[in-house]
């Protein structure tokens, strides 16, 4: 199953149909993101196929997403703005809380709102020709895709505010140092590695993974005493699912492969 526009290629794949692969297709703008191509990740993942148990995001040609189209930065006075910025937030909220898990296969640039769109993804793997920044600090404007939510819970506020301020660019090696990838992979491997990623993920019960998509951020910021209670509330009803049920059961029966696979 194939869906495609000029801005954006989908693809369902898998025996089962369950990953879904989410492509961007501006290679002639390094992926740049224009309010379209935005409006179409949204709509992606609003109307996935039930099928579909996790999904890859990924740039055609030799750059994830170089970030904001400036052909289309309009001026804008304050509430038009503060508009446009919300709908960016809307559309990406679609992505980290949207009904699967999500791995960004990353490089080459990774950049303003690509790095963006690759901080509400759930995992990310990068290539060794990946590199990051922020360079809105130079031009005079602001990150508004939820960069200032998102990237300073990746890597923290100090080393969001020098990429900012001083144009920093962090190379592949040094990024998942940092903690803006959770994988490495040698160049032009990433999608492979997030294909590989996806389908492993898609065989986890999927209440589970809802469960860490949505509860987990979710606790890492409540105190501890309401985390604790909204930690025990998601495991009852994880563990009450039927498919869970027989999971414990096929273990207990020594049914299910116990070996746990290497990243």
């Amino acid at each position: 199953m194939i869906m495609h526009n000029k801005d954006l290629h989908i693809e369902i794949c898998g025996d089962d149909k369950e990953i879904a692969i989410v492509k961007l297709t501006r290679p002639a703008k390094r992926n740049a993101l224009s309010d379209g191509l935005i409006l179409a990740i949204r709509d992606a993942f609003d109307s996935m196929p039930s099928t579909v148990r996790a999904a890859v995001i990924d740039g055609e040609g030799d750059h994830f997403c170089a970030g904001l189209d400036l052909s289309e930065l309009t001026e804008r006075d304050a509430g038009q703005g503060l508009h446009h910025s919300r709908m960016w937030h809307a559309a990406l909220e679609r992505v980290q809380y949207g009904p699967v898990p999500v791995i960004a296969a990353l490089h080459g640039a990774v950049v303003g709102g690509g790095l963006e769109l690759a901080s509400a993804c759930h995992i990310r793997v990068a290539d060794e020709s990946t590199f990051y920044a922020l360079p809105e600090g130079s031009r005079g404007i602001f990150v508004g895709g939820g960069g200032a939510v998102r990237i300073p819970r990746l890597i923290g506020a100090a080393r969001m505010t020098d990429m900012m301020l001083t144009g920093r660019v962090y190379n592949a090696a040094d990024g998942e140092r940092i903690g803006l990838a959770q994988y490495l992979v040698s160049t032009g491997t990433a999608s492979e590695k997030a294909l590989e990623l996806a389908k492993r993920v898609a065989q986890n019960a999927p209440l589970t993974n809802y469960a860490l998509m949505h509860a987990l951020p979710r606790i890492a910021e409540q105190p501890a005493d309401q985390g604790f209670f909204t930690e025990a509330m998601m495991a009852a009803i994880a563990q009450s699912a039927p498919e869970a049920k027989q999971r414990v059961r096929d273990f207990l029966e020594g049914k299910a492969g116990t070996k746990v696979k290497k990243a």
